[in-house]
């Protein structure tokens, strides 16, 4: 074992766990903010295009995730078992699932370009289009199809980065790209006159930036895990331990596309100022649900490697740690958020007033289920982390698939579009009742766990003696 490898395992077995969890996550947390703010930045500077190709950015969303669905499989799956693999000493081993997990990655994103950029009237009226956007739908996602191999790669390498305990350069990479594509939004859009076909290249070219700076340290020999060709080995016990558990985040992501495309498609029958209404809010929300996002991410790995190191006790204070942590600060950015509702979403809509009105209900309800969503993120992530596949599984699938998708229509239909704007608020509270139950059980086996490493211990030290 290296210094750097032996210098990381006596950090995460020994050092203040709370520490340990925020300066994993601060990283995590400030990379996917740049994320959003360059999602948000194509939204901002296309607005001033009007109604129609605000719309077209926000059906785009739907491609986003339908890319983020080829990687985050094998992204999320192999971060939580190299996690434990490190833990438990087996460099090799997480290499293998590295190298495997990235260029898997690579070859479901060009399946993706190829299939996208074959059918692409069919693919963007299925992701909602209106009659009134589909062109400006089309040119957005022309480019950003181009660029789908390496975006995939990028979730594999951006996760596996950060189960190493190198949440830094995960930061870096997608941080730089998130700068250079704000930098480039208006230069493309406004001065080269591209419009909403800009948008899509100064996305491309910071996904292209992004990746070379993320693969970078696995080339270059600056991360524990290194990234070979020849590595490549799908092996039956490294491709079941990524799909149990990655197979969750494959699902969450492809609900959040159904989930996206059934709401732009009932917000689409209403107007289009419901569509971007819709769609707007959902990304401010971002912000927020970045900020969970980046703390569970930055958990993750600690809970996975304290867990493979059979170190239980300090699974269990490490989640509750970061559960407090979720709660009391999804509360206070719910409260931030709900406050200042009509502001932020009168960057976007302008004079619209019915834009306006269904963003704020939007945002403001989704404020009230927030620190409900941190907490269930926490324990989303614990299941994840401790290769707990099922519990990853249900609720990973649960906030925009299982308690989304059956209330979506009938709320639209009883509310119309207030019914379209309280459906994910909804379905984050009726996540509570799922979660609950899940880590009742698990807690009770950690603890469990944890007895008997105790007493094996004082067993050992009596013979000993």
């Amino acid at each position: 074992m290296s210094k750097k490898e032996m210098s990381r395992a006596n950090i995460m077995l020994t050092g203040s766990l709370p520490k340990i969890i925020t300066k994993m996550a601060v990283p995590s947390i400030i990379s996917f903010i740049i994320t959003t703010v360059y999602n948000l930045a194509d939204t901002f500077f296309v607005s001033s295009l009007g109604e129609s190709a605000t719309a077209a950015v926000s059906v785009n969303a739907s491609l986003d995730q339908l890319i983020m669905m080829a990687g985050s499989m094998l992204a999320v799956g192999a971060a939580s078992y190299t996690s434990r693999l490190l833990g438990a000493g087996d460099k090799k081993k997480a290499d293998q699932v590295l190298s495997t997990a990235f260029f898997l990655a690579m070859i479901f994103g060009s399946v993706i370009m190829v299939l996208g950029l074959s059918f692409k009237v069919p693919m963007v009226r299925l992701l909602g289009a209106t009659d009134t956007c589909e062109r400006y739908s089309i040119q957005y996602a022309e480019y950003v199809l181009l660029v789908a191999p390496l975006m995939a790669a990028n979730f594999v390498m951006n996760q596996c980065l950060r189960s190493e305990g190198n949440a830094m350069l995960s930061m870096v990479g997608m941080g730089i790209g998130g700068i250079l594509n704000c930098i480039l939004d208006p230069i493309f859009i406004f001065q080269l006159g591209l419009g909403v076909a800009g948008a899509s290249m100064a996305t491309a070219i910071s996904k292209v930036v992004s990746f070379v700076i993320l693969l970078y340290p696995y080339i270059m020999r600056k991360s524990i895990l290194h990234l070979s060709i020849r590595k490549f080995k799908m092996a039956k016990n490294i491709m079941i331990q990524i799909v149990s558990v990655g197979s969750s985040s494959m699902f969450r992501s492809g609900l959040a596309v159904v989930s996206a495309i059934v709401l732009n498609n009932i917000a689409g029958t209403i107007s289009d100022s419901v569509l971007a209404g819709i769609g707007v809010s959902t990304k401010i929300m971002m912000f927020p649900l970045s900020v969970i996002l980046g703390f569970g991410t930055g958990f993750q790995p600690v809970a996975g490697y304290n867990w493979g190191a059979r170190r239980y006790d300090r699974v269990l204070k490490s989640y509750r740690f970061s559960s407090k942590v979720a709660v009391i600060g999804s509360a206070v950015m719910g409260l931030l958020i709900w406050i200042f509702a009509k502001d932020l979403i009168i960057i976007f809509a302008g004079s619209n007033r019915e834009m306006i009105r269904v963003g704020m209900l939007c945002i403001r309800l989704q404020s009230l289920t927030m620190p409900i969503h941190g907490w269930v993120a926490v324990v989303n992530m614990l299941c994840a982390g401790l290769g707990k596949a099922k519990g990853a599984f249900l609720l990973s699938t649960s906030r925009q698939g299982t308690c989304f998708l059956p209330i979506a229509y009938p709320m639209s239909w009883l509310w119309g579009a207030d019914g379209i704007a309280a459906v994910q608020a909804v379905a984050d509270a009726i996540t509570l009742f799922l979660a609950v139950p899940l880590m009742h059980r698990l807690r009770r086996e950690i603890i469990t766990l944890e007895k008997d490493a105790r007493e094996a211990e004082k067993s050992k030290q009596s013979v000993f003696t």
